[in-house]
């Protein structure tokens, strides 16, 4: 509704990941290149990990759309319960049938399976996206199952992005031989008020926004003192400061601007920036 009054040709503060719309942060950099390198180098399990909204998914499918043919990734979202059923969801996510078979069928479908790319000349990949959802005794089978190799080379590669809770899984004293194990562990931290700044004017350019002081500088500091940083919580408050810019016919978001849209929300009740906690 407000981007021809913003000469805008979308929508700049989406709620959902747009790896077209990504910010390299140093932080979001750092998790990239890091994630390049343990898949380089062939580490058994590589680990990114943050708070909700810090853009973990979004990094995740920005580096997958320019993998190399050489890669063959699988990746599933948001799996729990029995170490079977994320072996099901592996088959299923590499196209590989495992009706009527028990774990061990299916370890072993898997198994001939990656060894059969291997040969090929192609690397497998196993993603883990939401892999705080995993229990302990599930990670534990999940390194067992990885000691499958041809020779010393690992056979899969897992990749295992999560929020905070993941790392503190792998921080229990029964997970120590599992993060023996990992070559990459990283977290990607909330932006400072500097790259917030530049986060919001980085959208807004990439939405059509020709000028550059759409946004004052006094309202990307509130919005980054609420949001504490959160990539997806300033999209949230950035959107709603547009809408009631629009509203006014205000030229520019000021500080007045997000002030106001912030104490209509909190008289509102229904808190809406429950993700930032």
């Amino acid at each position: 509704m407000y981007e021809s009054f913003y000469g805008l040709k979308v929508r700049p503060f989406s709620l959902l990941p747009q790896e077209e719309f990504l910010f390299m942060s140093r932080q979001h950099r750092m998790a990239m290149n890091l994630l390049v390198y343990g898949l380089s180098n062939r580490s058994l399990f590589s680990v990114v990990s943050g708070d909700i909204g810090t853009g973990k998914t979004t990094i995740l499918r920005y580096l997958l759309k320019r993998r190399g043919p050489q890669l063959s990734v699988g990746v599933i979202t948001g799996v729990s319960g029995t170490f079977v059923e994320l072996l099901q969801w592996t088959l299923f996510e590499f196209g590989l049938d495992h009706a009527g078979l028990d774990k061990i069928g299916m370890q072993q479908v898997l198994v001939e399976f990656v060894k059969r790319e291997e040969l090929k000349g192609r690397r497998m990949v196993l993603v883990i996206d939401e892999a705080q959802a995993l229990a302990p005794e599930v990670l534990e089978e999940l390194r067992l199952f990885s000691n499958v190799s041809i020779g010393s080379v690992p056979l899969l590669q897992i990749v295992l992005v999560g929020q905070l809770g993941l790392r503190a899984t792998l921080r229990l004293p029964e997970m120590r031989q599992f993060a023996q194990r990992v070559g990459v562990d990283y977290v990607i931290a909330p932006l400072d008020r500097e790259q917030t700044h530049e986060y919001i004017r980085h959208r807004l350019s990439l939405a059509g926004r020709e000028q550059a002081n759409l946004f004052t500088p006094e309202a990307c500091d509130s919005i980054f003192t609420v949001s504490a940083g959160i990539p997806r919580i300033i999209n949230l408050l950035s959107d709603m400061s547009l809408g009631y810019g629009y509203a006014d016919h205000k030229p520019t978001i000021d500080a007045a601007t997000v002030d106001e849209m912030l104490g209509d929300k909190a008289r509102d009740g229904g808190w809406l920036f429950e993700a930032a906690k």
